[in-house]
């Protein structure tokens, strides 16, 4: 009985010069249009809508009256303004250089250490991350309390009298700081421990052999080898910590939209609600909106220029 063999046809090129079907042209772009799409519909849309809104004296049942940029000029000249980017500046500072620091230093320590349960340690890191902000907001409170607070009862003891962190400017910054680095810094962890397992072991050992200590090795091989999840993390805290909202918002009961009744902790995102849900002055919310997208660009693209600066540097 014979057996008959087909062999399959090899795919055949296209020869050089002749173009592409469309289909498989524009196929990539297929691909990639699902993402596009939802941002334009949900990203760009409504930042261009905001930039229009901020035009006009926009009443939500009322009256859409066009007044040029005198939205702009009334916030250049508002001392709330003022005030709620220092605060708003000042929370990302307390809370993103501590929190970068210190899950920097935790991923080297994870890195190395031989740990028993070290799966169970490194996803521990994420329970910060999905716990409720306003579960963290209540247990941190009681903490920070003046009267009652496992803070000010261990300040106490070392003779420093009590201290209104809720009340108090700096006290409010530090207390939001410390919520926001205690949710982040796991997160962050991961992030440098998942690029650290990257490097090869070798390279240590090597640089121990050579007699390059600790501090050697972490100067010489961790930093560099985390420049570019460094860079991220850097870019990403500075958009997080410049819009924060939720914290400050749940800090103070008596004046939540202002975060007390001096608006000691009022970021720019409380400022911007308070404003346009608050007072339902919708322009002059979108005028806050569109200074906050600026100063977030701004920053972000700066602590980009400066890191990848730095990097063609070396």
């Amino acid at each position: 009985m014979a057996v008959t063999v087909t062999s399959i046809p090899a795919p055949t090129k296209a020869a050089p010069g002749t173009k592409e079907p469309i289909r498989e042209r524009l196929a990539p772009y297929a691909y990639i249009a699902p993402f596009f799409l939802i941002f334009g519909v949900f990203g760009l849309v409504p930042l261009l809508f905001t930039f229009y809104v901020s035009l006009f004296d926009w009443n939500p049942i009322g009256e859409h009256v066009f007044i040029g940029l005198d939205n702009f000029r009334r916030l250049l000249d508002d001392p709330r303004f003022y005030n709620a980017v220092r605060n708003t500046f000042s929370i990302w500072l307390l809370s993103t250089v501590p929190e970068l620091l210190i899950a920097l230093g935790l991923a080297h320590l994870l890195n190395h250490l031989r740990l028993r349960w070290a799966v169970f340690f490194r996803m521990s890191m994420l329970i910060p991350y999905i716990t409720s902000v306003a579960a963290t907001t209540i247990v941190f409170l009681q903490l920070f309390d003046r009267d009652y607070g496992l803070l000010n009862w261990l300040l106490g003891r070392v003779g420093i009298g009590p201290i209104d962190f809720v009340q108090s400017t700096w006290g409010s910054h530090i207390l939001i700081a410390a919520m926001v680095a205690w949710r982040w810094t796991g997160y962050n962890t991961l992030l440098y421990l998942a690029s650290l397992q990257a490097v090869p072991r070798e390279i240590y050992e090597a640089a121990s052999v050579d007699g390059a200590g600790a501090w050697a090795q972490f100067r010489r091989i961790t930093i560099p080898s985390l420049r570019p999840v460094i860079v991220f993390t850097v870019v990403t805290s500075t958009i997080g910590g410049l819009q924060i909202f939720t914290e400050p918002l749940l800090l103070s009961q008596s004046a939540p939209l202002t975060c007390g009744p001096v608006r000691q902790c009022q970021t720019l995102t409380l400022f911007l609600y308070e404003q346009g849900f608050g007072q339902f002055q919708f322009g002059y919310g979108a005028a806050i909106g569109v200074a906050l997208f600026v100063l977030v660009v701004a920053f972000a693209g700066l602590n980009f220029f400066l890191s990848t600066r730095r990097r063609t540097e070396k």
